[in-house]
């Protein structure tokens, strides 16, 4: 339960930050007639969306195992980081297309306003603003061991990045003449692509656990080393690897001396399950199968 405490602090942290920036950038975007701060101003929307999601979903993975959920409720922080990545996917898209959709229409003679200066103001203090809450959030989630926080962090960055385009494109647009306000829609189009890479990343390790995708192979042959550390265990094998949420889920198979005890032999699987807690934390999940060794 602190561990949740402490996601909810980081979580409101951004959320905070969020609600003041979009409320900034939307108007700074509409009363500076700037295409790429209303673009930058539903980034920021779609930020506050998703720390309500890691909210909601971080509830519900911290409640312990029960009768239909014997593993616990991990997967659903993996689920949060999933729908952070379909979200902002959607935003992206929304955005490249705005984008270029003034693109085309300045390429077929439509005259573009140039944006104000409030705009540029918005998009810098987005750049600091964000990136600080980005530090901060991939400081935590390291220290908490959280997958919905690491996704939520690079929101913030994505944020931060899609500002710092968001302002070269406004401060070209407005120092460069009105031949050259067409860097404004370009700037947008720019961090919607920025966005989409970010997204298609978050998906990927997303979908890859909750699809339940091996650890990797580092990671599995550390655990058969681990496993081998034992005295007395020989030949780890049929490894089967998984994450549930923060934590990893490990099976797998160790030979023995066929002529020792059955207390002894259980002693020795509980010497490798604490050797392999002890490594990757307390709420591992660990199933291991003890085989005699043939003659």
């Amino acid at each position: 339960m602190e561990r949740n405490r402490q996601i909810y602090r980081v979580t409101l942290v951004g959320g905070v930050v969020n609600v003041l920036l979009l409320i900034f950038k939307f108007v700074a975007g509409i009363m500076g007639h700037s295409a790429a701060m209303v673009a930058d101003a539903v980034h920021s929307l779609s930020d506050f969306v998703t720390d309500v999601i890691v909210l909601v979903f971080v509830h519900i993975s911290g409640k312990p195992k029960d009768k239909s959920h014997d593993y616990g409720h991990g997967k659903y922080e993996t689920l949060a980081m999933t729908i952070i990545g379909l979200a902002l996917l959607a935003v992206a898209i929304g955005i490249v297309y705005a984008g270029v959709i003034k693109i085309v229409a300045w390429a077929g003679g439509t005259q573009l306003q140039t944006p104000g200066t409030l705009a540029l103001w918005a998009a810098l203090l987005s750049v600091v603003l964000k990136e600080m809450v980005y530090r901060y959030s991939m400081a935590e989630a390291h220290r908490l061991h959280s997958q919905a926080i690491v996704a939520n962090a690079w929101h913030h960055r994505s944020d931060a990045l899609s500002s710092v385009g968001t302002a070269l494109g406004i401060g070209g647009a407005i120092f460069l003449g009105q031949r050259w306000v067409v860097l404004d829609p370009m700037a947008s189009v720019l961090v919607g692509l920025f966005i989409i890479k970010v997204s298609v990343f978050l998906l990927r390790d997303g979908i890859g656990d909750l699809m339940e995708h091996s650890l990797p192979d580092e990671v599995e042959a550390e655990i058969l080393k681990l496993a081998a550390s034992v005295e007395g265990v020989v030949e780890p094998h049929d490894l089967r690897t998984r994450r549930i949420g923060n934590h990893y889920a490990i099976e797998l198979h160790i030979l023995m001396d066929g002529n020792i005890s059955l207390c002894e032999a259980h002693d020795k699987a509980s010497e490798v399950e604490n050797v392999l807690r002890s490594h990757y934390g307390e709420e591992t999940h660990i199933a291991v199968h003890v085989e005699p060794m043939q003659d």
